[in-house]
């Protein structure tokens, strides 16, 4: 688990391609190396990845083909920032929201509207059908980074960036076109399925009774 509070940003050094899979290293920042082993969990823009190998700074991580397909991790090259976090403690404390680490789709940068002091970014969401999980002032996370939703449409949302998530994020990097992961809080997803399920089948009881008071 994560909370969204992203720790730093790391530089990919290093990527070794294969069909459909790839190791990349990146240079951690030196204040989450500490008790890092093997097997450890960091997320990558948001993605949970797992440590496979360590070499001071320079840890590596393998991406799989389902991780390549729905995340934007398969575009970065060498030289790319990602957004890392070290899995939550549980003494830690949580400042953003608990986040999985799977990331579930994409959205584009569509448009950037900066002033003095905060910026507003809006996502255009790659399955439409998953806005109904993006609600205003709810929780998401965008390339691991825990958020509050902005304004909402059918198809599209913005979230507001003070200085600081501008300066500690790869977010102050974003143009147009870019693509970010995007993970919904699933607390959100179980409320907004529950309900959708209970109104199915209420209109489920009143179609059938409607259809048996009728054959009487």
């Amino acid at each position: 688990m994560f909370t969204g509070i992203v720790q730093g940003t790391a530089k990919i050094v290093s990527i070794d391609e294969k069909p459909n899979f790839r190791t990349h290293v990146v240079e951690l920042p030196e204040a989450m190396l500490p008790g890092l082993e093997t097997g450890a969990s960091v997320a990558h823009n948001g993605c949970c990845l797992t440590v496979t190998s360590i070499n001071g700074p320079l840890v590596s991580f393998d991406l799989m083909k389902e991780t390549l397909r729905i995340t934007n991790l398969g575009e970065l090259s060498v030289g790319s920032e990602v957004n890392v976090e070290r899995a939550a403690k549980f003494s830690d404390e949580i400042g953003g929201h608990l986040m999985s680490g799977h990331i579930i789709t994409t959205a584009e940068v569509v448009k950037i509207l900066a002033s003095e002091n905060n910026r507003q970014i809006w996502f255009k969401v790659q399955d439409a059908n998953l806005m109904k999980y993006i609600l205003y002032k709810g929780y998401v996370g965008v390339d691991g980074i825990s958020l509050t939703v902005g304004e909402v449409t059918p198809t599209r949302f913005c979230v507001h960036l003070i200085p600081e998530t501008l300066e500690r994020t790869t977010l102050g990097n974003k143009k147009l076109g870019h693509r970010v992961n995007i993970e919904i809080d699933p607390q959100t997803q179980a409320i907004v399925d529950t309900v959708e399920r209970v109104l199915a089948s209420r209109e489920a009881a009143m179609i059938a009774a409607s259809v048996s008071g009728s054959e009487e």
